[in-house]
């Protein structure tokens, strides 16, 4: 089979130069492909598949709707295919638009390029001048002037902390021993380098893709903290809504599950990026369902739940875990503290301004 790196990151300049430098180590037997996205508002891409030694394909992709992830499905596991069948290269490596969607084109790549294709890696390229702030901001990629679809409201730090979380390599522009955490706080399983040389010709382990609602586990190191935290009791709606800005504030990543007490059927996610959050409907609690239909729930929250599981009220409760530089954990668990509901409080007074946001949403 064929071997495919895929590489990412936001920083155009280093990802290509950390491509060049791949292609460099292949040798001759090695192929980049690369994606020129500078026309994708006018519905054009063009794809470049080159050798150390020069251009052996160039096609321009053409699309009525533009979108970075949508020119490479499809057009790219057939260019792979074909490189596969000349059978005189031993490597291909595939340089993902900034605005790219690694988990949907690996999973393209796995399925459609089957007993001839293998992604061997998935290697995100950081740059250490920029990363803190970029995940830690409210910077969205259109005010980046990343080429994406118009449509993509994503904000930079999600788009670099999904990037982290699904790749098993990470190389630095330059040793930095904060950023360094912050990377392995996001992803633990990350294999951190500060140059590419290695990393080729090494079958990695296919990274796990994030399970909704799930947590990471503490970690602390230096500067950066890991606030792990749950509560057997429901959110306060109110106090959580006029809490949010406050308890995100300087963070870089936070997941979860949250029971909110006027949301007693639904069990919701917490995903925050920098200073943006988003909450969406995981789907009913165990509690609420059958046994047999146990298994469409995620396996991190049936395992959990089998631990934790509550004489009253089942798998219901909150956990979130939260990342960052200088993370003042104590205030910050303080804060979460105040925001569940007292003994003391009834339910059925309550207005819940998360209502209008989680209709019809999910999170799956």
């Amino acid at each position: 089979m064929l071997p495919v790196t895929l590489l990412t990151g936001v920083d155009e300049e280093f990802r290509g130069a950390v491509a060049g430098n791949t292609l460099a180590a292949a040798g001759p037997a090695g192929v980049l492909i690369e994606y020129d996205v500078s026309g994708l508002t006018e519905g054009s891409v063009v794809r470049i598949a080159r050798t150390a030694t020069g251009v052996i394909d160039r096609e321009v992709i053409r699309m009525a709707h533009p979108c970075a992830s949508c020119a490479m499905r499809g057009s790219l596991v057939e260019l792979l295919l074909s490189i596969a069948a000349v059978e005189q290269y031993d490597v291909a490596i595939v340089d993902l638009p900034s605005a790219g969607d690694t988990q949907a084109l690996a999973e393209e790549i796995a399925r459609d390029g089957a007993g001839e294709l293998r992604v061997d890696a998935v290697v995100t390229t950081v740059d250490t001048g920029s990363v803190i702030d970029d995940l830690t901001g409210d910077q969205l990629i259109q005010d980046r002037g990343v080429p994406t679809a118009a449509e993509d409201g994503r904000a930079i730090a999600e788009v670099v902390a999904r990037q982290l979380e699904y790749a098993n390599a990470a190389v630095l522009s330059s040793d930095d021993d904060t950023v360094r955490a912050l990377v392995r706080a996001i992803n633990p399983q990350l294999l951190v380098r500060t140059t590419p040389a290695g990393l080729l010709g090494v079958h990695l382990q296919a990274p796990d893709a994030t399970e909704p609602g799930s947590i990471t586990a503490p970690q602390d190191d230096g500067p950066v903290r890991t606030l792990v935290w749950q509560s057997d009791r429901p959110f306060h709606p109110e106090r959580l809504y006029d809490a949010l800005e406050d308890l995100v504030a300087g963070t870089a990543r936070g997941r979860g599950t949250l029971w909110i007490a006027t949301q007693h059927r639904n069990r919701l996610s917490w995903d925050s990026f920098g200073t943006n959050i988003a909450l969406g409907v995981l789907g009913p609690w165990l509690a609420d369902l059958p046994a047999d239909r146990w298994s469409t729930v995620g396996q991190q929250h049936q395992t959990r739940s089998a631990l934790e599981w509550h004489p009253e009220y089942g798998d219901r409760a909150s956990y979130l875990s939260i990342t960052g530089v200088g993370l003042d954990v104590r205030e910050l668990r303080e804060r979460l503290d105040g925001c569940v509901l007292r003994a003391d409080e009834a339910v059925h007074p309550l207005t819940d301004p998360f209502a209008p946001y989680l209709e019809g949403s999910t999170a799956a």
